[in-house]
């Protein structure tokens, strides 16, 4: 890894569950340009496990006290969605800039809350949709902007499957759990339609704004058989580009994750690994000018890390924002719920007029 750099972000973590100790304790250690400087937990057993682990410099048993600490930059928002948009308001109104995992929340209302809590902290709030840090995608994305012209249509998929746990469970760092750990009043995946699609739905829907803009309507349809999920949702872009989603839960396959987009000068193709693979997407994009297809390497394939530090690079360098805002994370949140009054009605729905969660 390159060596760090001497002006660093001092990030405190937030929870110290599966998220935090599968990719972001790791990219505050890895980053050259961020330092994790401080956990925070309810869970003591844990919490002091994972700050010997991971070398965090201090330790918090209270949120509140961890944001009073002043040489605290950051923090890191790791906790159960319900917890989202209080720990974010929280964090903003003690001067605390805020990356938290998505989705930023899980009603319309509450995001509405904490969009204005973010314009008047004047604060940085990004959302943790990291595959917007994937070469592959970030290839695709300059492609549309500076050659493709019009984008005519896009499709696109994200497709969980019955075998990827014993797959990422070979990879990933054995998850360690404690009894003391903190949980949201309701089970978050005794509603298994609520949950994939607040989990894998929001992913999908932040894929396909990245690359073709704001949605005005979608008009979805699901099929619950078979122990299998699957929305088939047509999405109205205001930009005119014909959108068509495909979010799928235990497909009996390989994890199937992807993109297909039609422009004005060229194609693209897309083909996306399941994220604990830390492998950047297979992207091939045709040219219309020279009658060849161009396939990035993206050898650095760390999502979360190079999300950390691209956070980092806008706080400390005042550089232009990479990842998602509240605005991205509000309209993805309108977005799942939309589908789901759509569902519910048989009919297109306008994200400008749904309330509630999904």
């Amino acid at each position: 890894m390159p060596a760090k750099q001497e002006r660093r972000l001092r990030i405190g973590v937030l929870g110290a569950g599966q998220i935090a100790q599968a990719a972001h304790f790791e990219s505050c250690t890895k980053a050259v340009n961020a330092d994790l400087y401080a956990i925070c937990d309810v869970a003591g057993d844990l919490r002091e496990r994972m700050a010997i682990t991971h070398g965090a410099q201090k330790t918090y048993n209270d949120y509140d006290t961890m944001l009073a600490d002043p040489d605290l930059d950051a923090v890191i928002i790791a906790t159960a969605d319900a917890f989202h948009v209080p720990a974010s308001i929280k964090a903003l109104e003690a001067g605390k800039h805020v990356l938290c995992e998505k989705p930023i929340g899980v009603t319309v209302e509450e995001c509405l809350v904490l969009k204005d809590a973010v314009e008047k902290s004047g604060k940085i709030l990004q959302v943790g949709h990291m595959k917007r840090f994937d070469s592959g995608l970030q290839a695709a994305k300059s492609f549309i902007s500076d050659e493709m012209g019009e984008l005519i249509a896009l499709k696109a998929w994200y497709c969980d499957n019955t075998h990827r746990y014993p797959m990422t469970d070979a990879v990933q760092p054995l998850i360690v759990t404690s009894a003391n750990a903190r949980k949201p009043s309701q089970n978050p995946k005794a509603d298994l339609r609520r949950y994939y699609m607040l989990a894998h739905g929001c992913h999908l829907i932040d894929t396909a704004r990245y690359f073709a803009g704001d949605i005005v309507s979608v008009h979805a349809r699901l099929s619950e058989r078979a122990g299998i999920w699957c929305w088939f949702v047509d999405v109205e872009f205001a930009s005119g580009t014909l959108g068509h989603l495909d979010l799928t839960v235990q497909v009996r396959m390989d994890w199937h994750e992807g993109f297909q987009i039609y422009g004005k000068n060229g194609s693209i193709l897309g083909k996306t690994y399941n994220p604990w693979y830390y492998k950047s997407s297979e992207v091939d994009i045709f040219r219309e000018a020279d009658g060849a297809t161009h396939r990035v390497l993206g050898a650095d394939g760390h999502f979360y890390r190079r999300q950390v530090e691209s956070f980092a690079r806008a706080i400390l360098d005042k550089a232009s924002m990479e990842g998602a805002d509240i605005n991205d994370g509000l309209a993805s949140v309108q977005a799942m719920v939309a589908i789901a009054r759509s569902v519910e009605s048989g009919k297109p729905v306008a994200l400008a007029d749904v309330t509630g969660g999904v």
